[in-house]
C-alpha cells in the first residue's frame, strides 16, 4: 500500500516522504535484560550486553557436545580410524577438550584465567571427559567475557603468535563452534563407517538447539 506524503505512522515508524523508515532506539534507551521464552528461544530486547549474547551460544555449543560424548557406545569410543591406525574415536574427542585448553592458555593465562588440565587423549574415559569438558567450557567463558569487558575484543597476549585468528569476541566464538561442529561430524561419520550407527534421536538431538540450550541452562 503507497503512503501518502501527509500520512503519519504511530509506533516506532516515521514517514519521510513516501517511506516508512523504522526509527533507531536513542542512546538514552535503557538496556533491557536477557529473557528466554518458554520454548527456549532468546528473547531480543532492542539492545544487549556482548556477553548477554555470547555465553548462552557458547554453554549450548558446549552441551551439544557433550551430548554426542554421553551417547557413544564403548565399541565406537575406542574404534580406530579408518586410514589413521594409531587415532581412535575417543581419541577425536579428547582433541576437542585439550584444544580449548590450548587457547585458553594462549589467549587467557595472561590476563588471570585458569588454565583448565588437558586430558589423555589415549586413555580419557567418557565420564572423565565430559567432566573435563565442563571445565573447559567456564574458561571459554571467562575468555568470552574477557573480550566482552574490553570492548568486545580479547586483550593480545604475548603468547599469541599463530595470528590466524581476529580476536574479537564474534570470530573468537564462531571459530570454536565451527571447530567443535566439525569434529563432532566427524565422529558421526565415522560411527556410520564403522557399522555403529547413531540412532536418529542422537543425530537429530545434535540440532536440537532448543532443547540443548535449556538443558544448559540447568
Amino acid at each position: 500500500m503507497r503512503l501518502l506524503p501527509d500520512q503519519r505512522m504511530k509506533g516506532d515508524h516515521r514517514v519521510q516522504g513516501k517511506r516508512a523508515v523504522a526509527s533507531l532506539p536513542s542512546a538514552d534507551d535503557e538496556q533491557e535484560p536477557l529473557a528466554f521464552r518458554e520454548s527456549g528461544g532468546l528473547v531480543m530486547p532492542s539492545r544487549l550486553g556482548l556477553a548477554d549474547t555470547l555465553v548462552p551460544v557458547w554453554s549450548t555449543t558446549n552441551r551439544i557436545t557433550v551430548f554426542l560424548i554421553e551417547h557413544l557406545s564403548p565399541t565406537l569410543w575406542t574404534a580406530v580410524v579408518p586410514g589413521a591406525p594409531r587415532r581412535t574415536v575417543r581419541m577425536i574427542a579428547g582433541h576437542i577438550h585439550n584444544a580449548r585448553c590450548m587457547w585458553i592458555k594462549t589467549l587467557g593465562k595472561e590476563h588471570g584465567i585458569e588454565v583448565p588440565e588437558a586430558v589423555d587423549r589415549r586413555r580419557v574415559s567418557p565420564k572423565q571427559l565430559i567432566q573435563a569438558l565442563n571445565r573447559s567450557s567456564r574458561g571459554m567463558i571467562s575468555l568470552l567475557t574477557l573480550g566482552c569487558d574490553h570492548g568486545g575484543t580479547i586483550p593480545a597476549s604475548s603468547a599469541y603468535t599463530w595470528r590466524n585468528l581476529p580476536l574479537d569476541v564474534g570470530h573468537v566464538l564462531a571459530y570454536f563452534v565451527a571447530h567443535e561442529g566439525h569434529h563432532r561430524g566427524q565422529i558421526v561419520m565415522l560411527a556410520r563407517q564403522l557399522g555403529y550407527r547413531l540412532p536418529a534421536q542422537v543425530t537429530g538431538g545434535l540440532w536440537q538447539w532448543a532443547k540443548r540450550a535449556k538443558e544448559a541452562r540447568g
